[in-house]
């Protein structure tokens, strides 16, 4: 049986190409598959191991390819030049290859080659979706994606709560993981109908988002939730102030106390539990052991690593780390002294630098043209990143391939904008050349005006 799930989804690439360039009416449908994937392929098994170590500590488990590889893929591969003038390449590959250089001196290399392997998968998915945005209506499919996605989860999630899971995870398999993964949602969604659209399944997947974040009952993905949708609000009004943006707020401001009861009640049952005060105590000590390694291995005890390492090295005893299984299993609660632990210092810039870029590039771009309807959607994209960037100080879960995928997503909506953008403004120049070239000229120094006047 495992050997046919490989077959098949190897055998859905050339299905993907062939359908893609025979059939253009549904390229609709493959976009807005990209979307909805990354919160689906758990829950139906759309995925294949080629080499699987079930029983590995470490996050990454294996050669994994899914549906969405596949998919994605098949993007790149029947589009004209995807990779020409793509921002943020570079730093996804430079994020890959610290992470593949830690395979040298890793305790078990072959265990790290899967996390690089998974990052690779990342950035065919970031390349796709930059892809995408240049289609006719490929955002807009990508949205209607991200909607369903969050539509499932929402169903997924009342369900597990009316069968007595007072923190429901949908199908993600914990809370905070679903949560970290609903950002990319939420923010970007609110985003696009601040910026006009309509669209009836956008407004049902941002409420199914937002109650999904509220069913997980998770500290972080509520507080981070809320906190990302008013610095998405006010930066979205001091981009633009329209009525139609007062009347999407006015419509996430009862969202959000339809769902405020439900958000108490589950943090309710969770102090209730007595969990809360021991997990921040435990957060204290993983970071302790996290800083320790990154002493003694400048250079990275090798991705993949931490949970094997923090253990037989004693690190986890030195720290002060309970001796529980639960505990030794884990990683530390910080994604950034996770990187920095595993890959060094090297790996921790080039990963600091995958963040902050984007979040630069993309407030710019927001910015820089008000009236321009896709810098909505590059300012939700901007605020989810910001927002996991900061997430990322009380949570390791983003460097599961889940949370990658829907990371790469946010990423190839603002390197795609960012790259259509550009590439008007080279077309109008060369408008402007052929039709003036002493004009063009003009344009080229930044001088206005009309050409001077002949003796």
């Amino acid at each position: 049986m495992r050997y046919l799930g490989i077959a098949l989804v190897i055998l859905s690439l050339p299905a993907f190409i062939a359908i893609l360039n025979g059939q253009p009416s549904a390229r609709k449908w493959a976009y807005a598959a990209i979307g909805i994937l990354p919160f689906t392929i758990n829950a139906i098994n759309l995925d294949a191991a080629l080499i699987s170590w079930a029983g590995w500590p470490g996050y990454a488990k294996g050669i994994v390819v899914t549906l969405l590889d596949t998919l994605a893929l098949a993007v790149i591969l029947t589009a004209r030049r995807p990779l020409r003038r793509l921002p943020f390449l570079g730093l996804f590959i430079a994020y890959t290859l610290a992470v593949s250089v830690t395979v040298m001196w890793s305790g078990s290399p072959m265990s790290s080659s899967f996390y690089a392997f998974q990052l690779v998968r990342c950035l065919i998915v970031f390349v796709a979706v930059a892809t995408v945005v240049g289609r006719p209506g490929g955002i807009r499919w990508i949205a209607f994606g991200l909607a369903a996605g969050a539509i499932f989860q929402g169903l997924t999630t009342i369900e597990q709560r009316f069968g007595g899971a007072f923190q429901a995870a949908g199908t993600m398999g914990h809370q905070n993981l679903l949560g970290l993964m609903l950002h990319f949602v939420t923010l970007p969604l609110l985003a696009i109908l601040l910026g006009g659209e309509r669209s009836r399944i956008v407004k049902i997947g941002l409420g199914a988002s937002l109650l999904a974040v509220a069913l997980g009952a998770s500290r972080g993905a509520i507080g981070f939730s809320v906190i990302g949708i008013a610095l998405l609000v006010q930066l979205s009004l001091a981009r633009r102030p329209t009525p139609q943006k007062w009347r999407i707020i006015g419509l996430s401001a009862i969202l959000m106390l339809v769902v405020t009861p439900v958000v108490v009640g589950g943090l309710e049952q969770r102090f209730a539990s007595g969990k809360v005060e021991g997990s921040d105590e435990e957060r204290v000590a993983f970071e302790r052991a996290a800083k320790m390694m990154l002493a003694d291995h400048p250079m990275g005890i090798g991705a993949n690593q931490y949970v094997v390492v923090s253990n037989t090295g004693g690190y986890a005893r030195r720290a002060g780390v309970t001796l529980a299984y639960a505990n030794l299993s884990s990683n530390v609660h910080n994604i950034y002294l996770l990187v920095a632990s595993e890959t060094g210092w090297l790996g921790l810039f080039t990963f600091v630098a995958l963040f902050s870029w984007p979040i630069v590039q993309g407030l710019r771009f927001a910015f820089a043209d008000r009236r321009d309807p896709r810098g909505e959607t590059v300012l939700g994209a901007t605020v989810a990143l910001v927002v996991v960037a900061a997430h990322g100080l009380y949570e390791w879960i983003f460097v599961t391939y889940q949370a990658q995928y829907v990371f790469a997503i946010g990423c190839g909506l603002i390197a795609g904008c960012m790259r259509e953008r550009a590439l008007e403004k080279r077309i109008a120049r060369r408008t402007l050349l052929a039709s003036d070239p002493a004009g063009g000229h003009r344009a080229r120094l930044g001088v206005a005006g009309p050409a001077p006047a002949e003796d």
